[in-house]
């Protein structure tokens, strides 16, 4: 599946700020950012991300996936000491 598919869909389906899919084979990496996840907890965040993938997941075109969510405000933060 295309990293940029990805993205578009958690983007348009989440109202994301930003949306980074990098891929190593059939593993994903997620870094998602918005404020939809202002106040939610990491098993929230996490469901966030999964259900608008929940076809790609079902259907084994996405299988492993690593994801890592962030306010802007925590992006922010994140850029700035581990980038």
């Amino acid at each position: 599946m295309e990293c940029k598919v990805i993205e578009q869909i958690l983007t348009e389906a989440l109202s994301l700020t930003e949306a980074h899919v990098t891929s190593d084979g059939s593993h994903y990496k997620v870094v998602a950012v918005g404020e939809c996840f202002e106040g939610m907890s990491r098993v929230k965040q996490q469901q966030a991300i999964y259900s608008p993938l929940a076809e790609q997941i079902a259907s084994g075109e996405l299988h492993a996936l690593t994801i890592k969510t962030f306010t802007p405000t925590q992006w922010k933060r994140e850029k700035l000491f581990n980038m």
